[in-house]
This record gives structure tokens, C-alpha cells and sequence, in this order.
């Protein structure tokens, strides 16, 4: 069975010939580092894992109401900084954003006060998809495993967006003070990412769009914040992807069990990363599978560092049959590390991929 097939048929909650194994998105620092520059596709195929490549080829059409200007310098601690500066004809904002190798953070975010959310409801570009490039892509990955794509936005849920925006305890704050503002916030988002859907998702070549983000995990917000502030657009969004025939897979790269109902409820049709609690995570897999295996498909769980960047050979042959033991029963199941990784040896990433070719249905 060829990758494609087998993931496919995993994300349908199928059962294919053996568990599909992948990772979560390549970083270029490892790629660099570790495996000499080769891109993506290249590494997965080198070790004989299933690919599963990102891949989001849009642009923003020039606009006169929405003007960036970026002044570049460095941080006191030697990171590239990025202090911009955005012109509307309603008023300015201003972002400041610091980089390093492996990751990058706002140290000043781009809404500030309640009517920031104005400007960027009447003025920010939504971006238009180049779906020529990506059926190039999509071609180009072939049988080797699966395409996936995003909607609109620093993140893909709207909750996650709007963290992005204005900082995570900020939100959750004004969802106890102003929760109307809130709504409209979070609205002002939805409504660019359901235009982005219908205008350039529609007949895109993806097999899998990824929503959600991990400030929607429980380890940041509250059962009862998630219900009220996530579930509802995020249904909408899943319905919008579902009516343009695309699959969702909601991310979670935190806390889950006590919103595992509701991510279930918001109309995915796949949930990850299944975040251990060794890499700050909650995921109890036998529990995860048995209450809501039979109703979504399952992506990731592997400790990426504890197991993939330190663990011995035989350690993490052990913790890949584990996984496909609790998670791996009636199919419906892709194996892969909770979330990005660094330091991982390449010898490693081998040991993984040949014990996952083991777990055989």
C-alpha cells in the first residue's frame, strides 16, 4: 500500500496495512542541521516515513489601506527583530517581532487597544491562494503521503488568531471583562477565514486543512472559555471546509481530556497532536481512543524529545508499539510526534520509522 492510501484510509478512521507514520511539519533549523539542507519531501522519504507535507502558497494583493513598513534590528540578546508598523486610513498599529533559529514571538502585539479590532476588521488583506503551485505540489508529493494547508491567518482557529494578536492572557482576561468584545474579535476573524475559504479553497488540492492552535488547549483555557469562545467558530469553519469537500484536523498541542468532547463536537474529522504529559500535554491514549476513536481520527503522540531525541534504540521501539497498541486498534490512527523537533538524532528518526513499519493491522 502506497503512503497516500494509507493515510487516507487512516483519516477516514479505515484500517490500512499498517499504521501511517509521519512527523509534524520538518523545521528547517533540524533540516539544516541534521540532514544537509534537503527539503521535506526528500526526508521523509529518506527515512521511509509517510509524508505529510505543509504547504501554503499565497499572496497578498497590494492595497493602499493596509502599508507595512518593517524596520529591522537585534534584541539585546543578539535575536533579529522585526518592529512594524502598519498605516490605515482609520489609524496605525504597531507590532514588534523577535527571531530565533528555531521559532519566532511577538514581544509586542499587533492589538493593543479594543478598537484596534476595527482596523483590522475593515482593512487587513485576506490572501489569495495560488492553486496552480499547489497542484504543482500536490502532483509532486504523489502517493508519497498527503498535502496539508491552512486557513487564513497567523492561525487557523480564530481563537488561536486572536492570541497571536493580542496575547494570551490578555484575551482570556477581556473574555471575563468585555466578552462581547471578544465575539467581535473573534468574529471580525471568522469572517475573513469563511471569505478565504469560499474564495480560494474551493477545488484546492489539499487533502487536509489544520485548524484550531494550541491556546485553545486546556492547559490555557477553561472548559467553559473553549465552549463559549472556540466551539462555535470553529464549527462554522469545519462546515465551511466541509462544504468545499476538505477534511479539518483540529490542533491541540497541549491539555485535551477535559475538552474532548467539545473538539469532537466542533465538527473536526481528524484531532492532534495527543500532547504526553511529558512534553506539557494531558493525553491518556487507552481513554482518548475509547471515547472518541470511533468518532474522529487520531494524529500524533509521540514524545519528541524523551523519546525521539533521547530515548535508546530499544526505548523507542518500545513507545512506538505502545502507541499503536492503545491507539492503533480499528484503524483510524497516524502515528507521529506531538509537535515539532530540533535535536533529534537522524539515527533515530530511523529506529522510529522501522519499528512503525512493524505495526502491521
Amino acid at each position: 500500500m502506497q503512503s497516500k492510501e494509507r493515510m487516507m484510509i487512516a483519516l477516514r478512521r479505515g484500517v490500512p496495512d499498517r499504521v501511517p507514520a509521519t512527523v509534524h511539519q520538518w523545521q528547517a533549523y533540524h533540516l539544516e542541521k541534521y540532514l544537509d539542507g534537503i527539503e521535506p519531501l526528500e526526508a521523509f522519504k529518506r527515512f521511509g516515513l509517510d509524508a505529510a507535507i505543509t504547504y501554503f502558497p499565497v499572496t497578498y494583493p497590494p492595497s493602499p489601506d493596509w502599508q507595512v513598513d518593517i524596520v529591522r534590528g537585534t534584541s539585546p540578546q543578539g535575536h533579529p527583530v522585526e518592529h512594524r508598523t502598519i498605516t490605515t486610513p482609520g489609524g496605525t498599529l504597531t507590532q514588534t517581532v523577535e527571531y530565533h533559529p528555531t521559532t519566532h514571538w511577538n514581544t509586542t502585539y499587533l492589538v493593543k487597544r479594543p478598537e484596534d479590532v476595527e482596523l483590522i476588521d475593515r482593512y487587513m488583506p485576506i490572501p489569495v491562494l495560488d492553486r496552480a503551485a499547489l497542484a504543482r505540489e500536490y502532483d509532486r508529493v504523489g502517493d508519497a503521503g498527503i498535502l496539508r494547508g491552512f486557513v487564513w491567518g497567523d492561525q487557523g482557529g480564530c481563537w488561536q488568531h486572536a492570541v497571536n494578536l493580542y496575547g494570551l492572557e490578555n484575551l482570556i482576561m477581556a473574555t471575563y471583562d468585555d466578552p462581547a468584545w471578544v465575539h467581535s474579535f473573534l468574529g471580525a476573524l471568522e469572517r475573513k477565514k469563511l471569505r478565504f475559504i469560499e474564495e480560494s479553497l474551493a477545488g484546492a488540492k489539499y487533502d487536509l486543512i489544520e485548524t484550531g492552535g494550541g491556546a485553545a488547549s486546556s492547559t490555557c483555557v477553561s472548559p467553559a472559555i473553549f465552549e463559549t469562545f472556540c466551539l462555535p467558530y470553529d464549527r462554522r469553519m469545519h462546515e465551511a471546509l466541509h462544504a468545499v469537500g476538505l477534511p479539518a484536523v483540529y490542533h491541540t498541542c497541549g491539555g485535551m481530556m477535559p475538552i474532548l468532547d467539545l473538539i469532537v463536537a466542533n465538527g473536526c474529522d481528524a484531532s492532534e497532536t495527543l500532547t504526553p504529559p511529558a512534553m506539557g500535554g494531558d493525553a491518556r491514549p487507552a481513554e482518548i481512543k475509547r471515547r472518541i476513536g470511533h468518532r474522529v481520527a487520531l494524529i500524533g503522540g509521540l514524545n519528541q524529545q524523551e523519546v525521539l531525541d533521547r530515548g535508546t534504540p530499544e526505548s523507542i521501539r518500545q513507545e512506538v508499539f505502545r502507541l499503536f497498541a492503545e491507539y492503533g486498534p480499528g484503524g483510524g490512527y497516524m502515528m507521529s510526534p506531538s509537535d515539532h523537533f530540533f535535536e533529534t538524532p537522524p539515527e533515530n528518526l530511523a529506529i522510529y520509522a522501522r519499528a512503525a513499519a512493524e505495526c502491521r493491522y
